[in-house]
């Protein structure tokens, strides 16, 4: 599997080799302004099923459209004429950018991409080089995170050649993501925001152009990234409240994810601080990459301190619960 590095004076060769992939119908892992994504032709049925192989991702979920430009919006999606200007609205605002809308699907999306739903979610990414390959390939890309499933996301080209080598044809690397944690997903109904996945844009930069209706606790799969166990690493992980708590755990080898300043770190094998100036912007970038790297050293359990559930804190919070809830015996549930 090849990398194609992509600064400027790399673009054109790394956006040819994309391109020209994209079209075969293969699969191309790329970065969004989120985290890294692994792409493929959201009009034809067989290349997205390349994206769940590759993935090894069920069925069942369904995947967000990342569209070329506004133009595509209607092509794939219905806008419901009580919420469009509400709609809108919210484009206006937030697109490009990590902000994904749910909305009823036309016929031209392959019920693959959507899980069999009516619904299908897209969005437009900020990202340069994303921007660039699908504007050259001129029709919209399906794209969850380019990694296993269920497993951390990726937020650097390393991060997807460590969990899909050998399974997809090029990765194109422009560095590391900016947001680190996926796009915010909401749906509207009557001037109503459900949101039904936390991300980048916030609870307080939504309300202002509706009511938060709710905030969805995903019993029902109608968006990306809502199964309960999710983003998680190897190793089991547990949810704390301030590390001054956690005792020495007999013949346990325990790595701390920190969001307090840290007052000892004998207790722990290795400790990674989401951030030292508590700013959860910066706490969001580094997540998945310090979960990744807490994951390498082979521990027998790793605790996260919580964060703050405000702005940014609650897509981070989203993120370690589901990474913390195990499955099938519910053991390492969040404390």
């Amino acid at each position: 599997m090849k990398t194609e590095i992509a600064p400027a004076e790399e673009r054109a060769k790394a956006t040819e080799s994309a391109v020209v992939l994209l079209q075969k119908g293969e699969v191309v892992a790329l970065p969004t302004e989120t985290v890294y994504g692994l792409a493929a032709d959201a009009l034809n049925a067989e290349a997205v099923a390349k994206i769940f192989e590759a993935k090894e991702r069920p069925r069942f979920d369904p995947l967000i459209v990342h569209l070329p430009d506004r133009e595509w919006l209607e092509k794939v999606a219905e806008l419901p004429a009580r919420d469009r200007e509400s709609i809108l609205k919210l484009i206006d605002r937030f697109w490009p950018g990590p902000l994904t809308l749910v909305l009823p699907r036309r016929s031209i999306v392959p019920k693959i991409v959507t899980a069999g739903l009516d619904t299908v979610a897209v969005r437009i990414s900020a990202h340069p080089v994303f921007s660039e390959i699908i504007r050259e390939f001129g029709s919209p890309l399906a794209a969850p995170s380019a990694n296993r499933f269920g497993r951390v996301s990726p937020t650097t080209a390393q991060h997807v050649m460590n969990e899909l080598d050998g399974r997809i044809p090029l990765i194109v690397d422009a560095g590391p993501t900016m947001h680190g944690v996926e796009s915010t997903i909401i749906a509207v109904h009557e001037g109503k925001i459900d949101i039904l996945r936390q991300g980048p844009i916030t609870d307080g930069e939504l309300s202002i152009f509706g009511k938060i209706d709710a905030i969805s606790s995903a019993e029902k799969i109608s968006a990306p990234g809502q199964l309960p166990s999710h983003y998680a690493p190897k190793t089991p992980l547990r949810l704390i409240v301030n590390a001054k708590s956690i005792s020495p755990i007999q013949n346990q080898q325990v790595g701390l994810l920190a969001w307090n300043p840290i007052e000892s770190e004998k207790h722990f094998v290795a400790v990674r601080r989401l951030s030292e100036r508590g700013d959860l912007r910066e706490a969001a970038a580094n997540l998945f990459r310090y979960l990744r790297e807490l994951d390498a050293f082979d521990l027998d359990l790793i605790v996260a301190e919580r964060v703050p559930e405000i702005g940014l804190g609650a897509a981070i919070m989203d993120r370690l619960r589901r990474a913390a809830h195990r499955q099938p015996d519910g053991q390492d549930k969040p404390e």
